[in-house]
């Protein structure tokens, strides 16, 4: 065979084998087309899109309305439910936070204390008052003729307190009064600067506000209040004194007055007390030396005297009829007399007459506001 013959067989054959490969490659195409046909035809998308089957489609989730990253990390965090569960309970999120309410404001503080009737008031006003910072001012203002009150609002309190300097107690209030008469006269301008020129000292150190009454106004007020008080400041006497030259027995007097319910005081006085302790009326030796439990045996005296401090004493009329039959009775169990402080008897007549005066008085302390045996009399009539 010539080198011709064997370049052609060689070629043919080459043709052969391409011609079996391409007819390989179209057979396995063509087969994969047929066994795509045969299979189940596909859902057309926009069909299910638009008519969901409720037995594939999950049931909708309710998402409240919240931040949005927290509504996508949730989503993506809550799983699936089943096809045939049955529909789920709305996922549990957590609500913003409403609006906190406005905290309730401080409730306002009580009025500061103040007598008006017989008063003037100086206030200090700050955050928080240290009560050691008045120590001195309250040492001085002991030297004022009147009486001065120095009382505190604490921090975090709504009762006054008296001031207690020597504590380490705060106060956002303090009230300093002083009373404006009493019975040796009326406050003057110059004991009514001086305070204020001791707390306005303080009030200035510590960068304090300080609020006080009119001055010309309250030194009116002091005049008008002495004037008062030394028409209703009546101290009435009753005395039981032996007849003749004899001495009053005062074993009797002392058993007599014991039974009507008065005390030996440390003052050498009977004293008849009532429920506040303070003195309905007393019973004094007229002589100089006071009675003593160890006296009484040696003791001789011309005479005792009932005394009634008619302004300082509640329901006066009556603590004054009942140191009357006191009287009465000393003097019959002790053959004395009772007199008056003119050493005059005391009749019925006497005696009514005091009654009508006691009458006007009350009335006239009434008028004024200021009742006998008030907190407000005792002070001034102290």
């Amino acid at each position: 065979m010539t080198e011709l013959q064997i370049a052609l067989a060689a070629l043919g054959a080459l043709a052969v084998i391409a011609i079996l490969v391409f007819n390989r490659l179209q057979e396995r195409k063509y087969r994969r087309q047929a066994e795509s046909a045969l299979a189940s035809p596909a859902e057309d998308a926009l069909l299910k899109s638009a008519q969901p089957s409720r037995e594939t489609q999950p049931s909708p989730v309710r998402i409240e309305p919240v931040l949005r990253e927290e509504v996508l990390s949730q989503a993506r965090e809550a799983p699936a439910p089943p096809p045939s569960a049955p529909e789920p309970e709305p996922p549990s999120l957590r609500q913003e936070p409403e609006p906190a309410e406005p905290a309730p404001e401080a409730p306002a503080p009580p009025c500061a204390p103040q007598d008006q009737a017989i008063e003037y008031r100086i206030r200090i006003l700050g955050g928080s008052i240290p009560a050691s910072a008045f120590s001195e001012a309250m040492s001085r203002a002991k030297n004022l003729s009147k009486p001065v009150r120095w009382r505190g609002l604490p921090l975090g309190s709504q009762v006054w307190e008296e001031l207690k300097a020597w504590s380490d107690r705060h106060y956002r209030q303090i009230v300093v009064s002083l009373q404006l008469a009493d019975r040796n006269g009326s406050v003057d301008e110059a004991e009514l600067g001086t305070l204020l020129t001791l707390v306005n000292e303080v009030a200035r150190a510590l960068n304090l506000r300080m609020q006080s009454d009119d001055a010309a106004e309250a030194l009116e007020r002091a005049r008008q209040l002495d004037r008062f008080c030394v028409d209703v400041d009546v101290l009435i006497g009753l005395n039981v004194v032996a007849r003749g030259e004899e001495s009053l027995p005062l074993a009797v007097v002392r058993r007599e007055v014991t039974a009507a319910g008065l005390s030996l005081a440390a003052d050498g006085t009977f004293q008849l007390l009532d429920n506040r302790g303070e003195i309905l009326f007393s019973l004094c030796n007229q002589e100089s030396t006071p009675f003593h439990p160890d006296n009484f045996d040696s003791l001789q005296t011309r005479g005792v005297t009932l005394l009634f401090d008619v302004p300082r004493v509640a329901d006066g009329l009556s603590v004054f009829d009942l140191m009357v039959g006191l009287g009465r009775k000393l003097a019959h169990e002790s053959g004395g007399l009772l007199v008056d402080d003119n050493i005059r008897p005391l009749t019925d007549a006497g005696i009514e007459k005091i009654r009508r005066q006691l009458v006007q008085i009350y009335a006239k302390m009434d008028a004024k506001g200021l009742s006998s045996g008030s907190t407000q009399a005792l002070r001034i009539f102290s």
